[in-house]
């Protein structure tokens, strides 16, 4: 018995993947629930588990090349000396001993008769390597001779079907429509990129959206060759970023707002409970815990912020849960882990989480759920001495909050001069799901609270 282990997908917007390790190699024993070989996809990289028990018998996919999801990427047997030499082929045929090889019998019994006649309705067993060529061939697998155990049909019929299929006349000047994943499509009617003109880096030269993406980027004045000092492969965590990025800048209405709220009793809140806390808790309350808590109250109480597109562009979908994202600079590109209900949270299950999720991205140990899922997102990057900046917004999200740092100035309070520590946020906000006048009393509130962090407690 022959089982076929598929990449799974593992995220909403997961197309394809690399593999990065195996961990079982050819001939190792399974269980059902081990793990079998790791793959990097949606920015994280995630273990895959064996849905099976025997024999890895095969494998696929070597490490390191990136496939689409549901592609088989190894083989696993009941028996460790299983005949494997069937798969994705038809059964062997005898055949008579000539000059000149004899066409096998199935193949030619289908070029005399011509099409194959409608086969009853019912399920059609069919290898998956079969269902996908017949998807990219445009072949209705119901036309289709099975050759293999039972009757299945296996990639081989598809293409002897193709074989023997009188060619299309074409009308003049019709060119063969690029075979692309549905949301390089997508990218491109959006894009108004012509998929003729686009390479494609997928597999058997599959257009993907991160080749839609770098077609509809202007052409780049070459660089002399002296200068060139490396050249970084735009894939994995990178690739993604870039797409999502692109994505973001090229279909949203952007407007970023600023302003400077008083931080003063924030931070000497913030001491109080690093001194009271700390111990017990066994981490120290930071300011992105306590400005956490602070927006997903706000977008409690401002709902159309906490909201995003329909997938049809047809309405606006507010959203009944708060999911915070929350942007963290790793060694392998940005990450946003999202901390799920965090309306609902204190600010100790509030911190325990988010540095759990921190501690997985760094590592590279994300969970699936652990990235996906965010209806608002806040980037800090205070730490690095930035007061302002115009962050973009993490589709499908409407709006995203930046956040610079701290910083002693001079401000007039009852008329005197006095040092107090001010704090600059933006606010980018998508203008076609809000406007300005009610974003700007969104991030008005953000400024109340955190100026008056004693009204968390009502």
């Amino acid at each position: 018995m022959i089982t076929e282990v598929i990449l799974p997908k593992l995220g909403q917007t997961m197309e394809d993947g690399v593999i990065v390790e195996w961990v079982k190699k050819e001939g190792d024993p399974i269980q059902r629930g081990e793990v079998l070989f790791t793959v990097e996809s949606d920015k994280a990289v995630l273990e895959v588990e064996a849905t099976a028990r025997g024999f890895l018998r095969k494998i696929l996919v070597p490490e390191g090349e990136r496939v689409p999801v549901l592609t088989p990427v190894a083989l696993i047997t009941r028996e460790a000396d299983e005949d494997i030499s069937a798969y994705g082929a038809p059964e062997a045929t005898a055949a008579p001993a000539a000059a000149e090889p004899a066409p096998e019998p199935a193949a030619a019994a289908r070029a005399e008769a011509g099409p194959v006649a409608e086969r009853p309705t019912g399920r059609i067993f069919a290898s998956p390597r079969a269902r996908k060529t017949a998807r990219e061939q445009g072949v209705d697998l119901a036309a289709v001779e099975g050759t293999g155990p039972k009757g299945r049909i296996v990639e081989q019929d598809v293409l002897e079907y193709l074989a023997v299929q009188p060619e299309p006349v074409a009308p003049p000047m019709a060119e063969p429509l690029p075979r692309a994943t549905p949301m390089a499509l997508k990218t491109a009617d959006a894009l108004g990129v012509d998929l003729a003109t686009v390479s494609g880096t997928g597999i058997s030269g599959r257009i993907m959206k991160a080749d839609v993406s770098l077609a509809a980027r202007p052409a780049a004045p070459p660089v002399p060759e002296e200068l060139a000092v490396e050249s970084i492969s735009m894939s994995g965590t990178r690739r993604i970023i870039a797409e999502r990025m692109a994505a973001s800048h090229t279909t949203t209405a952007r407007v970023t707002l600023v302003t400077e709220a008083d931080a003063t009793e924030f931070a000497q809140a913030r001491e109080q409970l690093k001194a009271s806390v700390t111990e017990s808790w066994g981490f120290a309350p930071g300011y992105n815990d306590l400005l956490g808590l602070i927006v997903a109250r706000a977008l409690r109480e401002f709902p159309y912020m906490n909201a995003r597109l329909s997938a049809d562009g047809g309405s606006i979908e507010q959203l009944a849960y708060v999911n915070l994202g929350m942007a963290v600079d790793t060694e392998r590109g940005l990450l946003v882990p999202v901390i799920r209900a965090a309306d609902q949270k204190g600010l100790r299950a509030f911190g325990t989480e988010f540095r759990a999720l921190v501690e997985r991205a760094r590592s590279g140990r994300s969970l699936p759920d652990d990235l996906s899922g965010g209806t608002f997102t806040i980037t800090n990057l205070g730490m690095y001495d930035i007061d302002a900046f115009t962050p973009i917004i993490n589709l499908p999200e409407a709006a995203i909050l930046g956040v610079g740092r701290i910083l002693p100035k001079p401000v007039v309070r009852d008329g005197e001069i006095v040092a107090r520590k001010m704090w600059t946020l933006s606010l980018t906000f998508d203008h076609r799901l809000v406007d300005g006048a009610p974003a700007a009393r969104f991030l008005q509130r953000i400024k109340q609270l955190i100026e008056n962090p004693y009204l968390l407690l009502g």
